[in-house]
């Protein structure tokens, strides 16, 4: 009896250290849902370098070809977390409790050249030279409520003229946009800077401006669900720490510069180059030319958030009732800034 009882006791403590020990095993599993873009980076560092594994968390991916799914999949419940820029269409889906904004994606920061004004080589000759040229000429973006649209809105504030008095195409998607003003069918267009530079390089357009010369603020966000952080709290304490890691990793290889103002790339670039390239099938040059700025710790310019909702409520494109106090959740990261008074 005792030799059968010693056997139940090492069976059962074998069981429990296997468990204990398989950290697979009992890993929690994730899905995440994104954009092939290098402004995804941090996500994908996270994965490869092995963050979200240290934090038990068993991770996969489900990518999309727009912002406004990626919104949806965790509203739904598809997806546990999402990393995608700010639209109308977000902001709707958060307004309705549904979402919670908890972090930072990528930001239109100085010395960044991220997102570019582009001018068609026929508005240039007649003299569309800069975004204070842009009333009175005809902008081709992907939907109303885009990044685009609310780019656009941003400048029409900051430069103080009428946003109506720029006529706004839609496209539906960018290379409808690229191809657009590269034939000169609208007189510009907004586009991510690689893309831009790749027009005028082949003389589709010309360069007027970059936006955060102009109009710097937060263009994406990580989020999840209201769900997730009610009832799954310590697992978005985990995922937060795991992302927050991949970007403090993109910002160190990124973020240089030499004492005349370039950006540089050094050892820690070339490490995770391969790591984006395995995600976004980006060349080399690509991912360094569109590498925008993301806060190391996952930090949001939070004021920022609250003026593009309020420009986007003034269009009538987000809910009166959305109050950007009831969607953001300040708690999972400690630097958030520019927090309204």
């Amino acid at each position: 009896m005792k030799r059968l009882l010693l056997g139940a006791v090492c069976a059962f403590s074998l069981t429990v250290g296997t468990a204990v020990q398989g950290g697979v095993q009992a890993a929690d599993e994730i899905t995440v849902a994104a954009l092939t873009f290098v402004s995804s980076s941090p996500l994908f560092i996270a994965q490869e370098r092995g963050y979200y594994e240290e934090e038990g968390l068993d991770v996969s991916f489900e990518f999309f070809r727009a912002a406004q799914p990626v919104a949806v999949a965790i509203a739904s419940g598809d997806a546990d977390f999402g990393v995608t820029a700010f639209t109308a269409g977000f902001y709707n889906l958060a307004a309705n409790g549904s979402l919670k904004v908890i972090g930072a994606q990528s930001r239109e920061e100085p010395g960044f050249e991220f997102s570019a004004y582009l001018a068609s080589n026929a508005a240039w000759e007649d003299g569309l030279k800069a975004p204070e040229d842009l009333p009175g000429h005809e902008l081709g973006i992907t939907q109303r409520g885009s990044s685009f649209h609310l780019m656009l809105g941003l400048l029409a504030e900051e430069l103080e003229f009428d946003v109506d008095a720029v006529k706004l195409t839609t496209l539906e998607a960018v290379p409808n946009m690229m191809s657009a003003v590269s034939t000169d069918q609208v007189d510009a267009v907004i586009l991510p800077g690689w893309l831009a530079r790749r027009i005028e390089g082949e003389d589709g357009g010309r360069i007027i401006g970059w936006v955060h010369d102009y109009t710097p603020y937060q263009l994406g966000g990580l989020f999840t669900s209201s769900d997730n952080v009610e009832e799954r709290r310590d697992v978005v304490e985990r995922f937060v720490r795991a992302y927050q890691r991949g970007a403090a990793d993109y910002a160190e290889a990124f973020h240089q510069f030499d004492e005349e103002g370039n950006r540089v790339f050094g050892e820690e670039a070339e490490a995770l180059i391969p790591i984006i390239q395995q995600y976004t099938d980006a060349t080399p040059d690509a991912i360094k030319a569109s590498a925008s700025y993301i806060d190391p710790e996952g930090a949001l310019d939070v004021g920022s958030v609250y003026q593009q909702v309020e420009w986007l409520q003034e269009q009538g494109l987000v809910a009166a009732q959305a109050d950007p106090a009831s969607f953001i959740d300040l708690s999972f990261i400690d630097s958030h800034f520019n927090l309204p008074e």
